[in-house]
Order: structure tokens, then sequence, then C-alpha cells
């Protein structure tokens, strides 16, 4: 298995240089890989920084690149849970800090606008500090 970094997963996504591509296509073809959390919420914020991709898209590719045959994602269960929670209006990088945070009795912030959008989660425990 093969450990890969984020610019795989953009190449792949994008197909917006043709030789990088075409790399990234043949890794993903021929070998099982792994992708950590943190290549998933650079992922997220490169396409949706850098290449101006709807915020929707974004969760959308991210979800069909995650369900890839081939793919292993690590926390493969929270990053589909913040993937779900992204879409329904949190921010991704949020998401990710909540659905990791699952078994914690509450997760805590000072953050007021993160806690009004999250307590709309009924799965979601959060409490401002």
């Amino acid at each position: 298995m093969l450990a890969i970094d984020t610019n795989i997963v953009i190449r792949f996504l994008t197909r917006d240089h043709e030789t990088l591509a075409q790399r990234a296509l043949e890794i993903l073809g021929n070998s099982d890989v792994f992708v950590p959390v943190t290549v998933i919420l650079e992922a997220e914020w490169v396409l949706r920084d850098a290449y101006e991709m709807p915020r929707d898209e974004v969760i959308r590719e991210l979800k069909r690149f995650c369900g890839l045959e081939r793919v292993t994602v690590a926390s493969a269960d929270a990053v589909k849970r913040a993937l779900d929670f992204a879409e329904r209006g949190l921010d991704v990088a949020d998401a990710l800090h909540l659905a990791q945070a699952a078994e914690c009795e509450a997760f805590v912030t000072l953050d007021r606008p993160l806690v009004r959008k999250a307590r709309r989660l009924p799965e979601v425990r959060v409490r401002l500090a």
C-alpha cells in the first residue's frame, strides 16, 4: 500500500495537467493507497481556494474519491461523517474536528458561530467554553 500526498488527489480530481494527471491515474489504478486525514483537509482547501471549486462540488468530489475501491482513508468513518456534516453547513475543518471527537464527552470551543451551526446536528456534542 502506498500513502499518497494531496497533489495526487488534486491531479486525479482536476485533471488540469495532462502528464501529472496521468501519473495520478496510474498510481490510483495500479496500487492500493492510504490517504491521511490531513490530505483530505488540505485537498478540500486547495480545491476550494486555489481552484475556486464550489463548496458543494468539493464535498461531492471528495466523497467520490474516498469511495474509490483502492483508496483507504485514515479514520474513514470520521471522514465520512465530517463530509456529511459539511454538506449540512459546517466548514470541512470544523466538521473533521467534530467527527474525530465523537467519542468524547463534548467538543469545547470559543467559536460561537461553530457552536450555533453544530447544535443543528443532533449527533454532535459541542459547547462554548
